[in-house]
């Protein structure tokens, strides 16, 4: 049986720090606690179960102090919690059944992080697999018999454990001061920190997070390594920035590019909210049909789902047809069913 440290980074979690360490406490051989500046009882609570209590003075980032923590660990892997995270009976069993049986030359263990949807997380699908177990010391291993070369790519293995996500709030204030401080700082943002970025924004950012974004993605439209899909959510966020801040020349030369590119939900929802502001439903109906029917979407599922259908009912109540307003109701209440979880 594999040895396992349970390595989590915490602050101000009071609340549900218990929760998550009752689930786990006895699956694993060791746990290590990396406290960034907690005010309340966590440290406290943390002290009922462990005494590997660090502290660490927060850097900004995120990966600093999940480096502090696994730095701490002495187990043969690393199990990587938050403390929003529990594991129910079922998946406790499943978890215990993992630790007797893993192979050792596995090196990571994916496991489904559930409930994302429910909670207005940044994510586009309420279960996905997220590598969570991590062999702490690897071997490099040569393969292939003649030409030979060591391997580069991990053994990874994708476990039947699911993990809920049960948050008592948002954390996208405090994501997107992350992301304006590394745009302040004209620091890169990664294709997988970009499409975070953009989703951040529309899933919480207020207008104020808009215009401050804008540098950042203006950036992305002039460097020449970008994807189509980086490409167009940048040019989402500068449409909607430009649209909140009044600027039509900005909101047209970015939403038109992205329509004359590939086109998405996104860019066709903003064109309906535009025409919509000015009082033109006919042309908004146009842009929100598109948006539902005719294009995909690059940030949030809704965008090509319930948000323009319940935008098509408003504008078909106001251009005086109650029976296609009640039809497109019905049919964004139909598609809230079947792609969001029950409340």
């Amino acid at each position: 049986m594999v040895t396992i440290s349970l390595c989590m980074i915490v602050k101000n979690e009071e609340a549900v720090l218990s929760r998550c360490l009752d689930s786990v406490k006895d699956l694993v051989d060791e746990i290590v606690i990396v406290d960034t500046g907690s005010t309340d009882r966590t440290r406290e609570i943390a002290a009922d179960y462990t005494d590997k209590i660090y502290d660490f003075a927060w850097t900004g980032s995120f990966a600093d102090a999940r480096n502090f923590s696994f730095s701490k660990a002495t187990k043969e892997y690393i199990y990587c919690a938050d403390a929003d995270e529990v594991l129910d009976e079922e998946n406790r069993e499943r978890f215990r059944i993992l630790k007797q049986t893993l192979l050792p030359e596995i090196e990571i263990v994916q496991m489904y992080y559930c409930n994302q949807m429910q909670y207005n997380t940044v994510y586009n699908f309420d279960k996905e697999y997220r590598p969570k177990l991590y062999k702490r010391l690897r071997e490099f291993v040569w393969e292939e018999p003649v030409h030979e070369a060591v391997r580069l790519e991990p053994i990874i293995y994708d476990s039947d454990v699911e993990i809920l996500h049960l948050p008592q709030g948002e954390h996208a204030g405090r994501d997107l001061a992350v992301f304006e401080r590394m745009a302040a700082q004209e620091v890169h943002i990664s294709k997988r920190l970009h499409n975070l970025y953009a989703k951040e924004l529309f899933l919480a950012g207020e207008d104020e997070d808009f215009e401050r974004a804008v540098p950042a993605f203006l950036r992305t439209m002039d460097e020449t390594d970008r994807s189509v899909d980086e490409l167009l959510e940048a040019e989402c966020v500068l449409c909607h920035a430009a649209r909140i801040m009044g600027n039509d020349g900005m909101f047209f030369q970015y939403a038109m590019k992205g329509i004359a590119a590939e086109g998405c939900s996104e860019l066709c929802y903003e064109l309906g909210e535009f025409y919509k502001a000015k009082g033109n439903e006919t042309e908004a109906v146009l842009w929100y049909y598109n948006a539902a029917y005719e294009t995909k979407p690059v940030i949030g599922i809704r965008y090509g789902g319930d948000y323009p259908l319940a935008r098509l009912a408003e504008c078909y109540r106001l251009l005086g047809q109650p029976e296609q307003a009640a039809d497109y109701l019905a049919e964004a209440e139909n598609w809230k069913q079947e792609n969001l979880p029950m409340e």
